[in-house]
């Protein structure tokens, strides 16, 4: 079906982990949708876990895709990377709003439309802030595996030498203190979740710690239980609340806040930015799709490069030959006593 009837609720499907690997975050995005369709009143949701597994989201995609109007896609770069190989075949629109790399929001023009920060602009407000400070340390940059580290940290290389930040970079076994004329380091980490806690805990044991230390797993409230004393640390996010001004489609942060703190099965008041990304993916589709009156493909993408608005996420607007994001920008986050807050 490609028109709507007036009146008629928008079926949006994903396949999201809810076990597995990425449930940490799978399980937020689908809380932050379930949440986001109760305000909305005009919404259905299916939901399949695809379990963090790319066979198994090749598998069920397919099938979500014939039972609903718009699909979002799964959380993580490499489950994007295993959704865009099917999504040609399905003649859907894939909202994207777990995969950040860089390759994955370009990979299949006309067929995904992303909400992310592409890797590659990650760590760019943690380097802007230590490039700002009066005196300038050596920064290192600890690489984990797979893409998305790699596209974070070659981003990373290409941000620090335009704000003239010296850099080494190193495997993340190899964290030790940099030539003992450094007296003074700072650190910035972008591996998994567990890797970068890792990370984190060696370079704080060292005899000479970094002065200053960034992780994109410290922008997520999980890394206060895992790092003991997270106290000083910088995380990168896509979303933090009372970084949005202006919303412009969808709920405003307030609403969509209070609402996620009494829904059924939330474990905080507040949820990190997997909920609000995908949220955001949700607005953005079923904005296009009630504005046009349709589901079609065509119809939606020619919408999507059109459109420049925000939402609560922040501000949207791709680019109209690749569909990668353009407009959103990641922020900067550091814990204190009270716990994570907007930098």
């Amino acid at each position: 079906m490609s028109s709507l009837e007036r009146g008629r609720p928008l079926r949006l499907g994903a396949c999201l982990s809810l076990t597995g690997r990425y449930a940490m975050f799978g399980t937020q995005a689908a809380r932050g949708l379930r949440t986001w369709a109760a305000l909305d009143g005009n919404v259905e949701l299916v939901i399949e876990d695809d379990r963090g597994e790319p066979t198994e989201l090749m598998s069920r995609l397919p099938e979500v895709a014939t039972r609903c109007d718009l699909l979002l896609g799964p959380y993580s770069t490499h489950l994007m990377r295993a959704a865009n190989r099917v999504i040609s075949d399905l003649d859907h629109l894939l909202w994207n709003h777990g995969g950040s790399g860089d390759d994955v929001e370009a990979a299949v023009p006309g067929y995904v439309v992303s909400v992310l920060t592409p890797t590659s602009r990650y760590a760019e407000p943690f380097l802007r802030m230590l490039a700002d400070r009066p005196t300038r340390a050596p920064v290192w940059l600890v690489s984990g595996r797979g893409g998305f580290a790699r596209q974070v940290l070659d981003g990373a290389e290409i941000i620090a030498t335009a704000l003239g930040l010296r850099t080494e970079r190193v495997g993340s076994p190899d964290v030790r203190p940099p030539n003992p004329t450094d007296t003074e380091w700072s650190l910035f980490c972008a591996a998994s979740f567990a890797d970068d806690v890792d990370t984190v805990r060696r370079a704080l044991a060292l005899p000479n710690p970094p002065r200053i230390i960034g992780a994109v797993a410290a922008g997520v409230h999980e890394f206060g239980r895992a790092v003991r004393t997270p106290n000083g640390i910088y995380g990168i996010a896509q979303w933090s609340p009372g970084r949005v001004e202006t919303t412009e489609l969808g709920p405003d942060e307030a609403d969509f806040l209070g609402a996620y703190g009494a829904h059924p099965g939330s474990d905080r008041p507040s949820p990190d930015y997997p909920a609000v990304q995908a949220v955001a993916a949700a607005v953005i589709a079923t904005h296009c799709a009630r504005a046009t009156g349709s589901v079609k493909r065509e119809v939606l993408w020619d919408a999507a490069v059109r459109l420049r608005t925000s939402t609560l996420y922040g501000a949207f607007g791709i680019d109209p030959v690749s569909g990668a994001q353009r407009a959103h920008r990641t922020v900067l986050t550091r814990w204190n006593e009270a716990g994570l807050h907007l930098a």
